[in-house]
């Protein structure tokens, strides 16, 4: 959604979005490498990791070094691949199967490595991509303090230059750092005059300790502990990019960790869903299956609609991403970046949102059995709930996609030169131009009432989903299209299905969010029953029989499982 006034289901638009279906046979034998590695390795290993057994853990970072998944997005000269974020989410999607190393893995291959590949000078490379990409050494990212999680850019962690301009001393704690206590180098954010800069901190340097392993309510495997720093001296050659303007470096890296976690939770997801079709099929009540009652198979549909939605959404921002650094210098490359803030934010809100969701149903097919440890969704539900919460709150985040969507609306034309496309189209083509209508009916709304959004953050609550329902459709349906007449018989039957849903339930949505937004926002009855009686009688196709769609779904995703996940 490259503007938010861009017009939908056009011929060009279908032609460059990226789908999961565009991937080649070598890309895919790349998932195949962390899906086996995921396989033979992690999962056997998953009692020692969630003991901290970091010897474990650490022999587990060489081998995915050896076989090149710590390498993928570093270039070739420091001894990676020099691969795109398409092929990155789908690494990181498989390791979504892997429990707490998928955490580990995630820190270490994204905010812990892509610093240096950004905003490293040449020597700072050539240092410490070599080793990261290996497996060698193992990164970590050091933001986070006691009084600055959310207000993440506002560090006591101090940084003074000494007077010949050769060292800074460093002084402060960095708190719930990931891979902390195996970490072997972390990049550390701290303030300094004229602003919060970013340093290359070794473990080795004097001065440089660790707290104890936090308890956690999940994730239990991955190290997450207290970096303090003690009159650390650090070379002035360990700034990474500008004195004074670390929260470039920050923010532009958190951009793509979120979506790197996107595409974590949507491997966890169809995990979660496969071991619910599973533990489905073999549980018996009543003489049958449980999968062959309809109330089992509306949630196992409903969890498929949800991961297709999500994997459409967040393959297009990473090929989208990918579109535009394609043969950009380093400078234009981090503007760039800087430009899917929004799309990056909404995947990250989506997908962990969606996880929160499927494992917590894929607990409740499990009855009983789902609460108990012996079986891994137990650890599931509790690995899920981190991820609403780590990589900026989906709070912060629902902020900065309504606060990107205000400035792109403020710089578009005004709501009085949009003129709604009337013309009859496919239905879920209507359901998306409904719903693009409704985005500016509603931030008419909005702009009319004067609301500062600031203060009054429920308005950007709702905006951001309207958003994020809307990428979501309307991506889901251009990959559908883009995709159909494949002559993969019942696959495409499954998509359509899928996002059948996907468009209507989404209408739905986008629907009374508008209505709550300008229930809240219209002081006048009168125009505001006006207003929503408008939005009432929309022309929209009629609705259908959801739950028939749905038990198809299951249908097919229980038959063949290969169908989809």
């Amino acid at each position: 959604m490259g503007k938010i006034d861009d017009k939908v289901m056009n011929e060009e638009s279908m032609a460059n979005i990226f789908t999961p279906e565009d991937f080649c046979d070598d890309e895919a034998l790349i998932a195949k490498t962390a899906e086996l590695f995921i396989k033979n390795d992690v999962t056997p290993n998953m009692a020692l990791i969630e003991k901290h057994q970091y010897d474990v853990t650490r022999r587990l970072f060489q081998k995915a070094g050896d076989i090149g998944l710590l390498a993928i997005e570093v270039p070739e000269k420091y001894g990676g691949f020099a691969l795109n974020k398409k092929i990155s989410g789908l690494v990181a999607e498989k390791i979504g199967f892997g429990g707490s190393f998928s955490v580990s893995y995630n820190i270490h291959a994204g905010v812990g490595t892509l610093p240096y590949l950004y905003f490293g000078d040449e020597a700072q490379k050539k240092q410490y991509l070599p080793k990261l990409a290996s497996g060698e050494w193992i990164g970590a990212y050091a933001l986070t303090e006691s009084d600055a999680g959310s207000d993440a850019l506002r560090p006591r962690t101090n940084a003074v230059l000494n007077e010949d301009g050769t060292m800074w001393l460093l002084n402060g704690e960095k708190q719930w750092i990931t891979n902390a206590q195996l970490a072997d180098v972390f990049v550390v954010f701290a303030k300094t005059d004229g602003g919060m800069t970013a340093f290359i901190v070794e473990r080795t340097y004097k001065g440089v300790s660790i707290g104890k392993e936090e308890e956690k309510m999940g994730i239990k495997g991955s190290s997450t502990a207290t970096l303090i720093l003690e009159n650390v001296a650090v070379p002035n050659k360990n700034v990474l990019g500008e004195v004074g303007k670390g929260h470039k470096v920050a923010m532009n890296v958190l951009n793509l960790a979120r979506l790197k976690l996107a595409f974590s939770n949507i491997g966890t997801s169809k995990q979660a869903l496969q071991l619910a079709m599973n533990y489905g099929k073999e549980r018996k009540q009543f003489d049958s299956s449980i999968v062959h009652f309809t109330m089992i198979q509306e949630k196992l549909a409903n969890m498929a609609v949800a991961i297709y939605g999500a994997e459409s959404a967040a393959y297009r921002t990473a090929g989208d991403i990918d579109n535009a650094i394609d043969s950009a210098n380093q400078e234009t490359i981090i503007k760039k970046i800087s430009d899917f803030a929004m799309e990056c934010a909404l995947n990250k809100v989506n997908c962990s949102e969606i996880l929160g969701f499927i494992v917590d149903e894929a607990v409740q097919i499990h009855g009983g059995y789902g609460y108990m440890q012996e079986y891994q969704v137990e650890r599931l539900y509790r690995d899920a709930r981190i991820s609403r919460i780590f990589e900026g709150t989906n709070e912060i985040n629902r902020l900065t996609i309504s606060k990107i969507v205000a400035k792109r609306y403020a710089q578009a034309n005004s709501f009085e030169n949009f003129t709604s496309n009337e013309r009859q189209s496919a239905r879920n083509q209507h359901y998306i131009q409904r719903s693009e209508y409704l985005l500016k009916r509603t931030w008419h709304a909005i702009s009319n009432a004067s609301i500062n959004l600031e203060l009054e953050q429920e308005y950007m609550r709702l905006l951001a989903d309207m958003v994020k329902e809307f990428y979501v459709i309307e991506t889901s349906l251009l990959r559908t299209e883009k995709v159909s007449g494949q002559k993969n018989g019942e696959g495409e039957r499954l998509k359509w299905l899928m996002t059948d849903v996907l468009c209507e339930e989404g209408y739905r949505k986008i629907e009374g969010y508008a209505i709550e937004i300008i229930s809240a926002a219209e002081a006048d009855e009168e125009k505001r029953k006006t207003w929503i009686d408008e939005i009432r009688a929309q022309s929209i196709p009629i609705y259908q029989n959801l739950f028939m769609k749905k038990r198809e779904i299951a249908k097919i995703i229980l038959n063949n499982p290969k169908s989809f996940l």
